[in-house]
């Protein structure tokens, strides 16, 4: 039995494959779930102050937000294929792909800042949100949404590492967890992001 055994693991090991999931795997799946109960959590809070106080609905429309919705869950795609890539030992396109996952979760940061700066400046619409209907919807909306964009700015500053440690040739095709997790993470971050979305600017729509 011991002999078929060590047999069967010399085998998997022959072949790059493992027995199941990785210990740290299984951590950055429990980290992702206790990220998004956090989410569960504010997103619950913001539709419960909202039934509260009425409905609440930006002063702006919905278009650079839905086109700024459409680059970030774009991004899953080169995170796939950076993915994809390092399984195959195919460095070139892990760095490919994660230089273009990187890039278009900086564009999606930087649109969440102009669409801020745009609230501000032409609405007046501030986290005290003092001229709105209810003073709490400019708190909850900043909450809700700043909050994501700090996970989108951890997610890239992980990624940027995972760039930088690809470019010094420290992964393989059979060791790369770095790469998986930073993957793993991204997904969460943009897949989040559409119950923020449909939350805070879709269900405003449909209620009218």
């Amino acid at each position: 039995m011991s002999l078929a055994h060590g047999e069967a693991v010399r085998t998997l090991e022959e072949h790059g494959e493992e027995p199941g999931r990785s210990l740290g795997w299984w951590g950055m799946v429990f980290f992702i779930a206790s990220e998004a109960l956090i989410f569960a959590n504010l997103i619950a809070a913001y539709l419960y102050l909202e039934i509260r106080n009425g409905t609440w609905k930006l002063p702006s429309d919905i278009t650079y937000p839905l086109i700024n919705t459409f680059i970030l869950l774009g991004s899953s795609i080169p995170a796939r294929f950076a993915g994809a890539a390092i399984t195959k030992g195919n460095h070139r396109n892990l760095k490919i792909g994660l230089a273009l996952t990187i890039l278009m979760g900086a564009i999606f940061l930087g649109g969440q800042g102009f669409e801020y700066f745009g609230l501000f400046n032409n609405f007046g619409f501030t986290p005290q949100c003092t001229g709105c209907k209810s003073p709490v919807f400019g708190s909850a909306f900043f909450t809700l949404t700043g909050f994501h964009g700090l996970h989108v700015t951890v997610g890239l500053i992980f990624l940027i590492i995972v760039l930088l440690r690809a470019l010094r040739g420290n992964f393989t095709a059979k060791k790369h967890f770095a790469v998986q997790a930073a993957e793993m993470y991204w997904h969460f971050v943009d897949g989040v992001w559409v119950f923020v979305f449909s939350t805070v600017y879709l269900l405003p729509l449909i209620r009218g």
